[in-house]
């Protein structure tokens, strides 16, 4: 991983390190410092001090020594690339050292040319390449020429011991709700993910304006839950588009939430307004399974993540107005019908993305490889 800072794959990578580690094996991520480096030592995960965020052509090459000596020296057996430009470096070190080389594709990789489809491409190369959705197996399928040796479905998996409204004190979520100054009785929208431009909170906010203007909206309060990792123009702009939306003191940027179990719990309705397609939906999962309604964009993992009316909605990209109408619905359809829609949320969670089941596919997936000599 280039860093252990927050996100999807890096909570992925924790996660089967920490199954790794009580398995009986040794779980190394070589990486540099991030956020949630501690919670990997803590879950028995150990750390390799890495230059892994580097492009360079010089770094990526260095890289892939440095990992085949490491590989050699710790009598490592199998290396899982979760990133493309370690990957890269990873999968020269797993022909040197020849260990099994796994990637994981996590995103859709956008390519405009073809040094970049070439560059994405090595997130196909593995000898075993799991796809965390089925849109993605289909993306990948649609996107190379060739096959990759074994491609596996393993979506990602939500932590029902950390994501359970029964476990999380009512302290905890109304801390949250007055952190982030919301009224008592107003309903809270939340929209997780950190601050760029795909993550579509200028549409959310253009759809909030529809509904203010057309007399819809109500006692309604809206939560930005992420950071802007750098892109301080972009939340400047999100700033003055809620002034000029006249929705000064209804809309609240959180930064980043360390507590999204309780930030899901104080939320009636999480939105996921993705432009670019999300390759999984880790936001509809784990509001799923805190049994939230979601409304999410009608593309990517959203498609398999939400069942659309009975466990959230599902709107275009890119379509303030119909964001606009889907809250309208779930706003309209009062406490009970939203609370409904929840369960059917979580139950369906459970029965298809619970980090158990993603962990025993993926350390099976390592059996495989490996063979006899594990």
């Amino acid at each position: 991983m280039p860093k252990l800072e927050t996100g999807g794959a890096e909570r992925t990578t924790i996660d089967i390190a920490a199954a790794l580690a009580r398995s009986g094996y040794a779980a190394y991520v070589a990486t540099r410092e991030g956020r949630m480096l501690n919670e990997l030592i803590d879950v028995g995960g150990r750390w390799i001090r890495f230059p892994a965020d580097s492009k360079a052509p010089h770094t990526l090459v260095a890289n892939a020594f440095r990992l085949r000596d490491i590989v050699r020296e710790r009598k490592i057996a199998l290396i899982h690339a979760r990133s493309r430009a370690p990957a890269w470096s990873a999968f020269f070190a797993a022909r040197m050292a020849k260990v099994p080389f796994v990637t994981t594709y996590h995103g859709i990789y956008n390519a405009k040319s073809g040094f970049k489809r070439f560059y994405n491409s090595v997130m196909a190369r593995g000898d075993a390449v799991i796809a965390n959705s089925e849109w993605t197996a289909a993306h990948i399928a649609a996107e190379y020429r060739f096959k990759p040796k074994h491609l596996a479905v393993i979506p990602r998996g939500v932590d029902f011991a950390r994501f359970d409204p029964a476990g999380i004190p009512a302290e905890r979520v109304e801390g949250l709700r007055r952190q982030w100054q919301a009224k008592p009785g107003e309903t809270l929208v939340l929209l997780p993910g950190r601050l760029t431009r795909w993550k579509g909170q200028t549409i959310l906010l253009d759809a909030l304006a529809r509904l203010k203007r057309e007399g819809r909206l109500g006692a309604v309060h809206t939560v930005f839950a992420g950071d802007p990792q750098g892109r301080n123009t972009y939340e400047a702009e999100l700033r003055l588009q809620i002034v000029s939306s006249g929705l000064d003191g209804a809309v609240h940027i959180a930064g980043h939430v360390n507590d999204m179990p309780a930030a899901y719990l104080a939320a009636d309705i999480v939105v996921s307004a993705s432009v670019d397609p999300e390759a999984f939906g880790r936001v509809a999962a784990e509001a799923g399974a805190m049994a939230r309604p979601v409304i999410a964009t009608n593309h990517g993992g959203a498609r398999e993540v939400v069942l659309p009316g009975t466990s959230g909605l599902l709107v275009a990209p890119g379509d303030s107005a119909a964001l606009a109408d889907a809250l309208a619905t779930l706003l309209a359809a009062g406490p009970e019908r939203r609370e409904a829609m929840g369960k059917a949320a979580r139950a369906h969670i459970a029965a298809r993305y619970t980090v158990e089941r993603m962990c025993a596919d993926t350390l099976a997936l390592y059996r495989e490889l490996l063979g006899t000599r594990t």
